[in-house]
């Protein structure tokens, strides 16, 4: 069976996604790397195309000013790592000053960043994103392309999900590439973090809701087909599932319950056209995590999975002091302030904490369990006020609240107070991607 054009690029995009969702969300320098070269060469190949350049021009010149936006803020990234005299980077940053005056250093130029190598890695990583967000543009324009993401995406979320529930069961050993070692009593999967794990299950959990509640109007399969995939995405639902259950997130948890909650509301009051099947899915799948998963794998303690803020108050132990997320988003808040209006570097938390804290371990610490205050402290009020106004066109459009938008809103407004997946990069492609599929002007 030949392979259409279209096709061989939407695979080719699905293979780059399939990359950071094997290898920890692709949240390492060497990943970030890899993906860049991927991605830029994709990237120069789609736009050689000529329908896809008519695509990428309309989505430019609608945005125009909003992606001019961005491109300031990637360049406003490398000011922050350009080696700069010691009396001018004493007038850009004087914590950072003080800082080389306290290590009594040699070198006669620096950064305002505190790790410019770190910075480096983050800022191919911010232009990745970009190119992917071109690049969905150019090849996923038709409602039949974007299911065909949303079913690649429960796909790999019913792998994963198997593989994790799998090593889970087996006292998750360590296997090949695939680290276990931090989390013994709980799934992480492809991931290091289960956090971050049970969020990128979300984003799947999401693409199967979509798939199914959508699959009996779609004009792009038979009966047969439907039929077929309609017993297959409900299974995948089942593991995913059970595999946000098992992480034992709270915040994963919490998250699960907000958008099953979302989905059936919806569903029986504001829907117009009502699709009683969907809804019965819906009601299954909580009946599946609360009734059995929730008392199986949850230690009957069904209520408490989901009370995300008592960890904001847990103690992170050390042989030196103990800390809660609490003091660490405060630390991150008073590095903001010192760093206000440059910042201190894209990627540099854990740089400026072992900075702050000679003696602590870096294991806890190379995030500041509030992405919000993060950010802010890593670009300063500059930075993060362009990366806002490339923003702002989607948050200030009409749409913002209807279809998926207000659900994903809900995410990312409790993900960047309390939590860090925000930070790897697999989490902020699909937000990326999500919200392009659900808004006709982004």
């Amino acid at each position: 069976m030949r392979i259409s054009k279209n096709k061989k690029y939407q695979f080719f995009f699905l293979f780059i996604i399939s990359i950071y969702a094997i290898f920890n969300g692709g949240n390492s320098n060497i990943l970030i790397q890899i993906n860049f070269i991927l991605i830029s060469i994709f990237f120069i190949f789609s736009i050689r195309d000529k329908n896809y350049y008519l695509h990428l021009k309309n989505f430019y010149s609608n945005n125009k000013i909003f992606i001019i936006f961005y491109f300031v803020f990637l360049l406003y990234l490398l000011f922050q790592i350009l080696p700069l005299p010691h009396e001018i980077l004493k007038f850009f940053s004087i914590e950072k000053y003080n800082y080389i005056k306290k290590l009594d250093t040699h070198f006669a130029y620096l950064a305002i960043s505190l790790s410019p190598t770190e910075s480096f890695f983050q800022i191919l990583n911010y232009t990745s994103i970009i190119l992917l967000l071109f690049i969905t543009k150019m090849i996923f324009y038709t409602d039949r392309h974007k299911y065909r993401f949303y079913f690649f995406l429960s796909l790999i979320g019913f792998i994963s999900s198997v593989i994790a529930i799998s090593f889970y069961l087996n006292g998750n050993p360590d296997f090949y590439f695939i680290s276990n070692s931090s989390y013994k009593e709980a799934s992480t999967g492809f991931f290091i973090n289960r956090v971050a794990y049970a969020i990128f299950l979300l984003f799947c959990f999401i693409a199967c809701l979509k798939f199914i509640k959508n699959l009996d109007q779609s004009k792009f399969y038979n009966s047969k087909d439907k039929f077929f995939l309609k017993i297959y995405v409900r299974l995948f639902v089942l593991f995913i599932t059970i595999g946000i259950i098992t992480t034992f997130s709270r915040i994963g948890n919490f998250l699960l319950l907000i958008t099953l909650l979302y989905y059936l509301i919806n569903e029986f009051f504001f829907e117009l056209k009502k699709n009683k099947y969907f809804a019965v899915t819906i009601l299954l799948i909580i009946a599946v995590d609360v009734i059995i998963l929730g008392i199986f794998f949850g230690n009957s303690q069904i209520v408490d999975r989901f009370s995300f803020l008592s960890d904001e108050f847990a103690q992170i132990n050390s042989p030196i002091f103990n800390l809660s997320r609490a003091q660490i988003a405060k630390f991150a808040l008073n590095q903001f302030l010192n760093f206000s209006i440059f910042g201190y570097g894209s990627g540099n938390f854990e740089t400026i904490f072992q900075l702050n804290f000679l003696n602590s371990s870096s294991s806890f610490a190379n995030h500041a369990h509030s992405d919000i205050l993060e950010f802010l402290g890593e670009f300063g009020i500059l930075g993060s006020g362009l990366i806002i106004l490339s923003l702002s066109k989607f948050f200030f459009s009409k749409n913002i609240l209807k279809n998926m938008n207000l659900l994903l809103i809900i995410f990312l407004i409790i993900i960047l107070f309390f939590d860090f997946s925000l930070h790897i990069p697999i989490i902020q492609i699909f937000f990326v991607i999500f919200f392009s599929f659900e808004s006709k002007n982004f």
